[in-house]
């Protein structure tokens, strides 16, 4: 099975439209949204199926137990990230800023303080004509690479035998896109023609050129600076990057994906363009 994962260097750039489209014209019957935390992959692939979920533990997280602790005040001073609390004589842990280390378990003189798992996020996995594996991380969980591997390995343990699996990854370059790209084929970068835009792109393709995986650029809402399009154009030219096509500003695209669709499926300029990418995208996943 082939794995394309379509991702972004920043968010904003039509990457979920593009990946949405790309699994209607190719009709693949698997497909993982590991943009964790803000998936919305889901409104304009619509699932018949109610998913499977399951709870995704993170770092243990502390616990004082009120009944044994004396208020000695120790754990306060050695918690490195500030995470003990003290309010009106009682100590509590700040869920958000602790980090799981054990350190107050391990000095506080009554043994009040205990580890305990803790619930991260939540995955979900769609399984009727097709497999659809996506997740949520909790607010202010700082997980999310170890959701995207299990989003995907989720996917993987529920395929049969696909010819082609497509996720939707998170933008920039941090974990969550580092674990999506682990064990691709190949990866279509959605550029903006913005100078950021430009930016990122570089700086995502940095990142992606590492896993050795096949690399390929196209340029979302092209004509709102087609100076800048012609210079991504250029920059992949010049760095032997296959250069897949370019998709207009289109406001048809924002009535198709208010209506639950995705823009191959509307009569519209951006989904004549996107159905040249696939066909592109194509050859390079399954003739190079």
């Amino acid at each position: 099975m082939k794995r394309l994962v379509i991702l972004s260097g920043k968010g904003g750039t039509g990457k979920t439209t593009v990946a949405g489209a790309l699994i209607g014209l190719s009709k693949a019957k698997a497909y993982a949204d590991c943009d964790v935390d803000a998936p919305n992959l889901h409104l304009i692939i619509s699932q018949k199926a109610e998913p499977k979920k399951t709870d995704f533990y993170g770092m243990q997280k502390a616990e004082i137990s009120q009944d044994i602790c004396t208020k000695c005040g120790l754990c306060k001073v050695k918690c490195r990230f500030d995470a003990i609390k003290n309010q009106n004589g009682k100590y509590f842990v700040d869920m958000f800023s602790c980090e799981g280390c054990g350190v107050c378990e391990t000095f506080c003189p009554v043994n009040a303080i205990e580890l305990h798992k803790n619930i991260a996020g939540e995955l979900f996995l769609y399984h009727g004509n097709s497999v659809f594996s996506t997740a949520k991380l909790k607010m202010g969980s700082g997980t999310s690479g170890k959701l995207v591997t299990e989003v995907k390995k989720q996917l993987s343990q529920a395929l049969n035998d696909e010819k082609l699996a497509i996720i939707d990854g998170s933008p920039g370059i941090g974990c969550p896109v580092i674990a999506s790209l682990s064990g691709a084929d190949a990866v279509l970068i959605v550029a903006e023609p913005s100078v950021s835009g430009i930016s990122d792109m570089e700086r995502i393709i940095h990142t992606a050129k590492h896993f050795g995986v096949k690399i390929a650029v196209c340029v979302n809402k092209y004509d709102t600076n087609e100076a800048n399009t012609k210079r991504i154009e250029k920059f992949c030219k010049q760095n032997r990057l296959p250069f897949v096509g370019k998709i207009p500003y289109d406001i048809n695209a924002q009535k198709a994906i208010n209506q639950g669709k995705t823009i191959a499926e509307v009569d519209c300029s951006s989904g004549d363009a996107v159905k040249k990418i696939y066909n592109e995208i194509k050859k390079i996943i399954f003739e190079n």
